[in-house]
């Protein structure tokens, strides 16, 4: 998918010199690539974060992807349905029934209730005032809103009226949910509880969600995957823990330098290998106490701080595959990329 702005954006792309930087084409054109040849695919039921600074694409990208800014080329798919290629009456429909989108600004209605706001996008379908009340209750307990439905925006706190956002995009049951930079505008303590409350929803809803940031922290606690977007482009992809492991360039590696590496690495990819003679006969002795090689560092620091030799690291089908000590749990805990 490309975007580019200016009077010529086509004329402009036919005549592109693909390695041509944002730069030189905006001296020598006047117009700007706001999105550079990205492509990516996301499997159902995933968080899938698009990562970058300020004026790095990725809050153009996806608004192209719903298009409330068209595309100057590409595609974007949603199984077989090319959303790019609908007519104003498909495009309404599958706003209306396939996604749902919570910015940074909250967006509600200062005249209707916390209920009635929840409830609006099932207002626009045409579900009965019954039965759209009690949907957007359901979904006002989900988010942990309950006693404040008759309440009016104005009379909550930041965070709460975020909370009335998401209510009212869960409320629609969407295919998938987009978020651009939702949590930017809170204060830092009301940012995790956010961060931390949608996680537990998606536990339960198990959405596919596109999420926008620009803080990489925040990027690998909700990402299943994260797109690092440099320029219009995207200069990586991967798990949280492949980009705090392996970082692809400097770029990435300096947002990557200050995460604290137990909190993303696993014991698979920290593990000594092969275990010791000592650390098999332990496990052959007791198979039943190991850590698995998906475990966080992090969630097994009770389990190592208890044992005085090392912990078995076994794969997905109980195999022995090598072991994670102390010293090194403790080094992970030091060292930064």
């Amino acid at each position: 998918m490309w975007k580019i702005f200016g009077p010529n954006p086509q004329k402009i792309m036919d005549q592109l010199d693909a390695n041509s930087t944002r730069e030189e084409v905006q001296r020598e054109t006047g117009h700007v690539i706001a999105v550079k040849d990205v492509s990516f695919s996301i499997e159902k039921g995933e968080t899938f974060v698009v990562m970058g600074l300020s004026g790095s694409g990725k809050s153009t990208l996806v608004r192209c992807l719903s298009r409330l800014i068209e595309p100057t080329v590409g595609n974007f798919f949603v199984g077989d349905k090319n959303i790019t290629q609908m007519n104003t009456k498909d495009l309404n429909h599958f706003r209306r029934f396939s996604i749902s989108m919570v910015f940074q600004h909250f967006g509600l209605f200062p005249h209707r209730s916390v209920l009635e706001n929840i409830a609006y996008g099932l207002e626009i379908r045409g579900m009965s005032r019954v039965e759209r009340l009690g949907k957007a209750m359901e979904v006002l307990e989900l988010v942990g809103l309950s006693g404040w439905e008759n309440n009016l925006p104005r009379e909550l706190s930041g965070g709460m009226q975020q909370r009335v956002g998401l209510a009212r995009a869960l409320a629609v049951s969407p295919e998938i949910l987009m978020f651009d930079e939702p949590f930017s505008a809170l204060d830092p303590l009301i940012r995790r509880e956010m961060q931390d409350e949608l996680l537990s929803i998606q536990k339960v809803v198990k959405k596919t969600m596109i999420f926008i940031t620009h803080d990489f922290q925040e990027a690998i606690k909700m990402g299943d995957h994260i797109a690092i977007m440099k320029d219009g482009e995207i200069v990586q992809i991967g798990t949280p823990e492949e980009i705090v492991a392996n970082p692809k360039n400097e770029y990435v590696r300096q947002f990557a330098e200050d995460v604290p590496r137990y909190k993303v690495l696993s014991a698979g990819k920290l593990m000594r290998q092969p275990a010791t003679q000592k650390t098999q006969q332990a496990f052959s002795a007791n198979p039943t106490f190991f850590a698995h090689t998906s475990d966080k560092v992090e969630d097994l620091l009770e389990m190592i701080a208890d044992s005085d030799a090392a912990i078995p690291v076994c794969g997905e089908k109980g195999e022995l595959l090598g072991e994670i000590d102390r010293s090194i749990a403790m080094h992970s805990m030091r060292s930064k990329n």
